[in-house]
């Protein structure tokens, strides 16, 4: 619906019995809102302060949390007013906003994982030429092209969605994520190709060539010695199972907008809200409990008594 001034308002219409349980929703997200910045935030502390762990591992690792708190700060501010507001309303514009910001993070995730593995494999596989070929000027261009390209590749759907024409204004869901599309008029082939085309490289392309990376890694540590099979288990192991963490948590964000109509409503509410709460509260614990080094520096920040 339009005003005055010509603005586009959408409803959010994936919300479940938001009049009787607002306050019940807005005190367990704020809770965990909280427990993201703060959890993510102290190992990327960690990982600044401790001269050892200025190592391209653990610099990727940082730019992963930095990324997780990025991307729920793109959708928790919004939840929590809506939680408090007695309607749930966005303009186009901004969601078209939050949309773009979504999934370039998303795509980010997979690039800085694929980052990650390519890292261990030069670790693992080449390690005599790894401070060669992981210098500075390599990690610098990894973060960057993570952070850029998938931003620079979402710039044009979502410039193209601001000139279609809606014919519904209720989004079913409680952020805008590609449930957008199901507002508008036409859906074109042109637009259904170029989503595929951007798809593959930011998701479908990193995936393959994290899952190739490791399958490398593990063979060549297979035929090698105990000590290299365990060093590829102890930083492998944690990257791979974020990956697939996050991989399942994107494939539920097709499928319940694919096939919405096939879902309960609570059920898409559940859903919607596992993909903002898990994954980013999955990262630090996974890192902070996985990592040896991170492990330790957690002990002595939190437990400095038992450390002798």
């Amino acid at each position: 619906m339009d005003d005055t001034l010509n603005v586009t308002y959408l409803t959010f219409g994936g919300h479940v019995d938001v009049d009787r349980y607002r306050y019940v929703y807005f005190v367990i997200m704020f809770t965990i809102y909280i427990l993201i910045i703060c959890s993510n935030s102290v190992i990327v502390y960690l990982i600044w302060v401790h001269p050892n762990l200025h190592e391209p591992m653990y610099i990727f690792i940082a730019a992963l949390l930095i990324n997780s708190v990025l991307f729920s700060t793109t959708i928790y501010p919004k939840l929590l007013i809506d939680f408090l507001s007695d309607k749930q309303i966005i303009t186009y514009q901004a969601c078209l906003v939050q949309f773009h910001m979504f999934y370039s993070l998303g795509g980010s995730e997979f690039l800085l994982l694929a980052a990650m593995a390519y890292d261990r494999y030069v670790s693992i596989c080449k390690p005599l030429q790894y401070p060669t070929i992981m210098g500075k000027t390599t990690v610098s261009i990894f973060l960057v092209s993570a952070w850029l390209l998938p931003a620079c590749q979402l710039v044009l759907p979502t410039a193209m969605s601001a000139k279609e024409k809606l014919c519904r204004f209720i989004l079913n869901g409680v952020f805008c994520n590609n449930t957008i599309y199901k507002l508008q008029c036409v859906i074109s082939q042109a637009r259904f190709v170029r989503d595929m085309v951007i798809l593959l490289n930011v998701a479908l392309v990193p995936v393959l060539f994290i899952l190739f990376t490791y399958t490398r890694i593990f063979v060549i540590s297979y035929r090698s010695s105990k000590e290299v099979r365990k060093k590829a288990a102890q930083t492998c192991l944690p990257h791979l199972i974020v990956l697939i963490n996050f991989s399942c948590l994107c494939a539920f964000d097709v499928i319940t907008v694919q096939l919405e109509a096939d879902f309960p409503k609570t059920v898409r509410f559940i859903m919607a809200l596992q993909i903002v709460m898990y994954h980013p509260l999955f990262n630090p614990i996974m890192y902070g409990l996985k990592m040896k080094e991170i492990h330790k520096h957690l002990k002595r920040l939190f437990f400095p008594a038992r450390i002798k």
